[in-house]
This record gives structure tokens, C-alpha cells and sequence, in this order.
């Protein structure tokens, strides 16, 4: 070999660096894709930020979660899950609606969401079904959780015991540490490139 087409060290363990990372996003993004089709969001968007509308947010919020508690206690799988949310709606709606004295939306659909910390349990970012449910013009903070299973409403432990979520999926959302929190930050960085690469195609 000669020497202009060796590589020095420091482009050698760069290049190892990014095979390592693109290895890790490969990996991550495999299990946010196998986390996500076990999982339902909920995601309740405030009319705005004033403090009327967003203590209505919280209060749609817990009559949602009420509402859809033993509803999705029967449900066996995100499947059965998903079916009773979508005869739940317009029943949501209303409630909605009544509660914070304004129009409201309840649907059913896909939405990227970032890396997010809750007490006991993260998950990681990517694409989930979520349960939406938008007030008003829908321009406030909003609040989000998942809804099935209800690792929001009932006993994070009970929930996840429950069967939905299989032994990897427990680990991969409640166990600390920095290996974690690194493949949960380079799935973020995996997301946003493939989402550039996404968008360049369609130009």
C-alpha cells in the first residue's frame, strides 16, 4: 500500500466513531420502531397559554384518562387498543368540548415526538400513534403520556406488568445510565438525518 493511501490514526478512530454511531442509530431506531407498535400516546394541545386554558388542558386531561380507563382495560393488544380509542372519540370530543367550554378535536394519528423523561420511565424519540386531542385553535403548551398502557393513569409498575410491553421494551424505558441516555440522544440525531434525507427526495 502506499503511503498517501493510508489512513492516519485520528481518521481511522474517526471513522470507527462514525461506524460505531451509525451502528447504535441502526440499533435504537429498530427498538423505538418495536417500542412504538406497542404503545399509544396521548397528546392534549392547550387553545393557548393562558392559565384558563391551560388548567382546562389538565382537566380534559384526567376526564380523558377517566373516561378511556376502563374502556382499554379489556384490551389485549395496541390492536383492540386502538379500535376502542376510535369508537371513543366522539364521546372524547364532547367531553372535551364541555369541559373547556370551547371546540375540540379528538383523533387518532401519527406524530413524531422528542426524547422524553418521565418520573419512572422515558422513551425515546421517534414516531408514535397518538391519541390527539386539540382545543380550541390549539396554539398552547401541550401535555403528553401514554395512554395504552396506561403508564400515565395507573401505577407505572402495574402497568407495565401488565403483559403490553415484552421484557426489552420494560429495560429499554425505565433502566438509568448513560448507555441509555446515549442511544436515546443518537436516535434524536438518527431521526433528524433520516428526516433531511426524507425531505431532500421529495424536492
Amino acid at each position: 500500500m502506499r503511503k498517501k493511501d493510508r489512513l492516519y490514526p485520528w481518521e481511522a478512530a474517526a471513522l470507527l466513531t462514525l461506524c460505531a454511531l451509525l451502528l447504535m442509530g441502526v440499533w435504537a431506531r429498530g427498538r423505538q420502531e418495536a417500542l412504538a407498535s406497542r404503545l399509544i400516546r396521548l397528546h392534549v394541545i392547550a387553545a393557548s397559554d393562558s392559565a384558563g386554558d391551560q388548567a382546562a388542558k389538565l382537566a380534559v386531561r384526567d376526564a380523558a384518562l377517566s373516561l378511556l380507563e376502563p374502556l382499554l382495560a379489556e384490551a389485549g393488544d395496541v390492536s383492540q387498543a386502538r379500535d376502542v380509542l376510535r369508537e371513543a372519540l366522539p364521546a372524547l370530543e364532547e367531553t372535551a368540548r364541555d369541559i373547556a367550554g370551547t371546540a375540540a378535536r379528538a383523533s387518532l394519528s401519527r406524530e413524531s415526538y422528542p426524547t422524553r423523561v418521565y418520573e419512572s420511565f422515558s422513551l425515546p424519540a421517534g414516531r408514535y400513534l397518538s391519541l390527539r386531542i386539540v382545543l380550541g385553535e390549539g396554539r398552547g403548551q401541550n401535555w403528553w403520556c401514554v395512554v395504552y398502557p396506561p403508564l400515565c393513569s395507573a401505577g407505572t409498575e402495574e402497568a407495565l406488568s401488565a403483559g403490553a410491553l415484552d421484557d426489552g421494551d420494560v429495560r429499554l424505558i425505565t433502566e438509568d445510565g448513560a448507555g441509555y441516555e446515549l442511544r436515546f440522544r443518537v436516535l434524536e440525531w438518527w431521526g433528524e438525518l433520516t428526516s433531511r434525507r426524507e425531505e431532500k427526495s421529495k424536492q
